[in-house]
């Protein structure tokens, strides 16, 4: 844990929802990788399918997956889920996150940033 203490009125907790991460044995990762529309839009899906079936605690059932989910502003964003044991997520999460990275680089995929023109006009008056 981090050492914090949580209080919650009672008011939250009786007109509100708890979600509790822990209930279960197995958890999902939701990831949102954006790649740019020059990208082999296959090759990338395909690599981060690999690197998650090659990552030992991710679970083979349910079978993770990869699916274009958004056509953004400035990248391609693909849905990318998959399934670890409870305790494992922060690990899985965070190796995999930088496997990603890497590995996506690596076969030539660039990650896009939002941008923003500027025009400039100058007024001859």
């Amino acid at each position: 844990g981090d050492n914090k203490q949580i209080i919650i009125p009672n008011g939250q907790i009786t007109s509100g929802s708890i979600v509790n991460y822990s209930a279960n044995d197995t958890r999902r990762i939701d990831f949102v990788i954006g790649v740019s529309y020059d990208d082999d839009l296959k090759l990338a899906r395909n690599t981060m399918l690999e690197i998650m079936q090659e990552h030992p605690l991710v679970l083979e059932d349910p079978a993770p997956s990869a699916a274009v989910n958004k056509l953004g502003a400035s990248s391609v964003d693909i849905n990318v889920r998959p399934w670890v044991k409870t305790e494992d997520y922060w690990t899985v999460h965070a190796e995999l996150l930088e496997r990603f990275k890497v590995r996506l680089e690596e076969v030539g995929c660039s990650f896009p940033y939002p941008q923003t023109d500027v025009h400039l006009y100058r007024n001859e008056s």
